[in-house]
C-alpha cells in the first residue's frame, strides 16, 4: 500500500492543478531552425504538459496556474490551453507594453532531431509574464481549501525562472500541504536556467529547500545528481549508459534524506540516436521498495520532447486511482513512449491506448 492520502474527488473542485509557464512552441517539423520558413505552432511547457496529459488521455479535472501578456500571441496560447480541456480561471493576465520591453510571452523553437542528430531546443523566454509571477499574485488558500484540489504538480523549470518563481513555487507547495492536497514535483533539471542566477549551486539550494514539502518526486538519474547533489555511480560521462541496480540503490539514499518522499520515480533513457532510444522507468515507495517498469529497447522516437512529462501525467493518473505502484509506473513508461510517436510537446495518446500498451499490447493494425 502505498502512503498517500489523497482527497476525494468529490470534496474539490479539481483533480490535478500544475503551475508552471506555457509557452508558444515553433517547429521547423523535419528541418532546422536555422533555415526554417515556416513554423508548425504548439504550445507547451514541462509542468503544464503533465495537467494537459491527464486531462486529454485520462479524462480528469485539471487547471494551469500562470501568467500571459494580453495580446494576440497570449490569447493564441489561451486558444491552446482551451483546447487542451483545461480551466484557465487561474491565468494571470498582464498588460502589454507594446513591445514586450518590460513582459512578454515565451516562444521556444524546438527541432525534433533525427539519427545522429539530436532535437535541439532554442527558447526565448526572458522577462516573461510567467517568470514574473509572485507568491502574492494566487490566492492559494482559495484554490486549494475552497476550491479544492487533489494534486499538485510544478517542477523545477518554473522554480529556475526567476527569484519570485521559486518562491511562488514554495507558496504554493505550502499551502498545498496545509489543505491536505498530494504535491508532486519533477526536478527537470535545464542547466540554461539556471547559469544566469546563480548555476548549479543556486539550483540544489532552491531544490533542496523545495524537496521537503514533496509527496511525489520525479526526475532523471541527471536530475537527482545535478538538483540535489546525490551522485549517481555507474553513469558514464554522456549519461546514455546506466546501471539500474546501482540508480536504485541511489534511490534509497534519496528517500533516507528526504523522508517525506511518498513515491520516487524516475524515466531511464539510453540514446543509441535522437530517432532510437531505450526507455523505461522505475519508481520506489516505502511499502513497494524499486519496482521496474516494462523496458522497450530501441524506441523508435519521432519526437521526444514532453516523453518525461507523459510518464509523470501516467504515473500520477494510476496514483490517484489508487493503483499500486507498480501499475502507476507501467502506466508511465507507457504514456511517455506514446507521446513520443508524435510531434509536440503534448500527448495525442487516449487512455485505451495506454493501459493497451501497459498491459503489453503491440502496434499491429487495429481496423
Amino acid at each position: 500500500m502505498l502512503d498517500l492520502s489523497i482527497r476525494p474527488a468529490s470534496e474539490c473542485r479539481f483533480d490535478v492543478v500544475s503551475l508552471g509557464e506555457v509557452m508558444l512552441r515553433l517547429d521547423p517539423g523535419e528541418g532546422r531552425v536555422r533555415t526554417a520558413r515556416s513554423f508548425q505552432a504548439w504550445e507547451g511547457g514541462g509542468e503544464y504538459n503533465v495537467a494537459r496529459g491527464l486531462r486529454r488521455a485520462f479524462g480528469l479535472r485539471a487547471a494551469i496556474v500562470t501568467a500571459l501578456v494580453d495580446n494576440e500571441v497570449g490569447r493564441l496560447l489561451e486558444d491552446f490551453i482551451l483546447a487542451g480541456g483545461l480551466d484557465t480561471s487561474f491565468i494571470r493576465w498582464v498588460p502589454f507594453d507594446g513591445t514586450g520591453r518590460t513582459v512578454r510571452n515565451g516562444l521556444n523553437f524546438t527541432e525534433r532531431g533525427f539519427g545522429v542528430r539530436g532535437a535541439v531546443g532554442v527558447s526565448d523566454r526572458g522577462n516573461t509574464a510567467a517568470s514574473q509571477l509572485g507568491p502574492r499574485d494566487v490566492d492559494w488558500d482559495q484554490l486549494f481549501g475552497q476550491q479544492g484540489v487533489r494534486w499538485l504538480h510544478t517542477g523545477g523549470i518554473f522554480a529556475a525562472l526567476s527569484e519570485s518563481t521559486s518562491a511562488t513555487v514554495m507558496a504554493a507547495v505550502a499551502s498545498a500541504k496545509r489543505h491536505g492536497t498530494v504535491v508532486s514535483y519533477d526536478l527537470n533539471y535545464r542547466p540554461s536556467l539556471w547559469q544566469a542566477i546563480g548555476g548549479q549551486a543556486k539550483a540544489q539550494e532552491v531544490n533542496r529547500e523545495i524537496a521537503r514539502h514533496i509527496d511525489v518526486m520525479i526526475g532523471n538519474e541527471e536530475d537527482f545528481t545535478a538538483s540535489l547533489g546525490f551522485k549517481v555511480d555507474g553513469v558514464d560521462e554522456r549519461l546514455s549508459t546506466l546501471d539500474v541496480d546501482t540508480f536504485a540503490a541511489m534511490i534509497q539514499n534519496v528517500a533516507s534524506a528526504y523522508p517525506n518522499f511518498k513515491v520516487i520515480a524516475t524515466t531511464l533513457r539510453t540514446v543509441h540516436s535522437a530517432s532510437s532510444n531505450d526507455w523505461g522507468a522505475i519508481a520506489w515507495s516505502a511499502g513497494s521498495g524499486v519496482v521496474h517498469a516494462t523496458h522497450r529497447e530501441r524506441l523508435e522516437i519521432l519526437d521526444r520532447v514532453g516523453g518525461g512529462d507523459s510518464f509523470a501525467s501516467g504515473l500520477i493518473y494510476g496514483l490517484l486511482q489508487g493503483e499500486p505502484l507498480q501499475t502507476a509506473v507501467e502506466y508511465g513508461a507507457a504514456h511517455g513512449a506514446l507521446a513520443m510517436t508524435t510531434p509536440g510537446d503534448t500527448t495525442m495518446a487516449s487512455k485505451a491506448d495506454v493501459l493497451k500498451l501497459a498491459s503489453g499490447g503491440n502496434a499491429r493494425v487495429e481496423r
